[in-house]
């Protein structure tokens, strides 16, 4: 059993197989999305007890009874205050990235809820836009700070 968004869902699966996998294939849960494989460019970030963690390198065995949180988790109505800034501000473009994103700021403000423009560049270090949307992402979280 796995505790995905506050609810235990069961999967059958071999334990070697990536989170990333278990949430899209098995699960439905589509937010969270494939970039580069070798958890270097963010797309993929989930929340693992509250902390990010890249779910394209994660076997589905490491999860244990911990708490998975994916893009789809944080709010019913997509009404996190991360994700209203990130909607009045228009932060994204294509947006393929922008669910790991997302995640790696709701993060940041959770630990620090007034960050700087450094400890944001540093949380958000490794989640890589290519598209070049950081300008509006850094001002998105300093508006979330602000709402939170």
């Amino acid at each position: 059993m796995l505790n995905i968004n506050g609810t235990q869902r069961e999967v059958d699966v071999d334990p070697s197989t990536p989170m990333l996998w278990v949430l899209q294939d098995h699960l439905k849960l589509v937010g969270t999305k494939y970039g580069c494989g070798i958890a270097q460019c963010g797309s993929c970030t989930i929340h693992l007890n509250g902390v990010t963690t890249r779910a394209c390198m994660l076997p589905v065995s490491a999860i244990g009874n911990q708490e998975v949180t994916t893009i789809e988790g944080l709010s019913e109505n997509g009404d996190h205050p991360v994700q209203k800034a990130w909607l009045e501000l228009d932060v994204p473009q294509c947006g393929y990235c922008q669910a790991g994103q997302i995640m790696s700021a709701v993060a940041l403000l959770k630990n620090n809820p007034n960050p700087s423009d450094e400890e944001i560049e540093g949380a958000m270090n490794g989640n890589i836009c290519r598209c070049g949307t950081y300008v509006r992402i850094k001002k998105a979280i300093r508006l979330a700070a602000k709402s939170s």
